[in-house]
């Protein structure tokens, strides 16, 4: 690898950052406060920008149960939960992170009939009375359409599932992600691209907060059950507009599967099915996902406000995050 005298500048920076901070990343969490009556299942509310009034549906971010909800906030300028709170949208987080019961059918329902549920009504009341557009990553977007599917009821305006797991259990393998050599082969080659490094960097932080997140090991524990509880015909009854986006190298969620999924979703009244580059995180938070699947979401997100009106939010904060 030549470098330009340029690129020696910015690797020589960089080297320099590693060397005097550890890191060339801002890890930063986008600033967010809890909102009251969710204590045994947390949800907060992100800080708009200053002089920046939020409106539209509350945007709902789902995780994983059994991963971080870090994956939407991996670092400033490479964040999926800043870039949604910096276009104007009223954003939530839920952040349930109790392992749940033993069994994966009674953890699956604590889930679907009171963990979710929950969330989106106090969301919905926090709101002033506005449905909610969920969004899911992996399970996470599972999770949300089988909550539309089962309470018909609920405040729920849309459902944004990316790269939604649904393999059985003969063959449920989520990928880790991967370090060492390869994650050095990766930083040497590309030593002079700062936000390259820092994504890298981002990833790495997630991958080492998973590994001691209460809930790790549950997602293969839930993917190799979620058929037991009747995920195909729950699909159909789903009566929400869904957008489901798929990585074109997602190993856990390929997009066949997901495709798939979507030819379900018989009661939907509308179903857009988009494929984005990226691995399974990748396609939620990789630096390609900006231009295209967060730009897939605005554009959802932006019909939601066509659909649901744009009344503003004024409510004051309370304890941060």
């Amino acid at each position: 690898m030549i470098l330009s005298p340029a690129g020696l500048r910015s690797a020589a920076a960089n080297v320099t950052a590693k060397l005097l901070y550890g890191q060339v990343a801002d890890l930063r969490r986008t600033p967010a406060d809890r909102i009251e009556g969710t204590s045994r299942s947390p949800v907060y509310r992100y800080r708009p920008p200053e002089g920046l009034v939020p409106a539209g549906p509350p945007v709902l971010f789902v995780p994983s149960p059994g991963a971080p909800a870090r994956c939407y906030d991996l670092r400033r300028g490479g964040s999926l939960a800043e870039h949604v709170v910096g276009a104007g949208r009223l954003t939530y987080l839920l952040d349930h992170r109790r392992a749940g019961p033993p069994d994966p059918g009674e953890a699956l329902a604590e889930w679907v009939g009171e963990i979710l549920p929950s969330a989106v009504r106090r969301v919905s009341d926090d709101a002033g009375g506005q449905p909610v557009q969920l969004v899911g990553w992996c399970l996470g977007g599972v999770l949300a359409l089988l909550s539309a599917a089962v309470d018909p009821g609920l405040p729920i305006a849309s459902v944004a599932a990316i790269a939604p797991v649904t393999v059985d259990r003969r063959t449920a393998v989520l990928p880790t992600l991967t370090g060492g050599l390869l994650r050095t082969t990766a930083v040497l080659a590309r030593i002079d691209d700062r936000d390259h490094l820092a994504h890298l960097e981002a990833v790495d932080h997630f991958a080492a907060t998973s590994a001691v997140h209460p809930g790790r090991g549950l997602n293969e524990t839930y993917a190799a059950h979620i058929q037991d509880i009747g995920l195909p015909g729950a699909l159909h009854r789903v009566a929400v507009p869904v957008l489901a986006i798929a990585g074109s190298g997602d190993r856990a969620a390929p997009a066949k599967a997901v495709r798939a999924l979507t030819l379900r979703l018989r009661s939907a009244p509308q179903v857009r099915f988009e494929i984005a580059p990226g691995d399974h995180l990748g396609v939620l938070t990789g630096r390609a996902a900006r231009a295209t699947t967060w730009a897939h979401l605005d554009r959802w997100l932006d019909e939601g406000i066509i659909r649901h009106g744009i009344r503003p939010h004024r409510r004051e904060v309370a304890a941060g995050l």
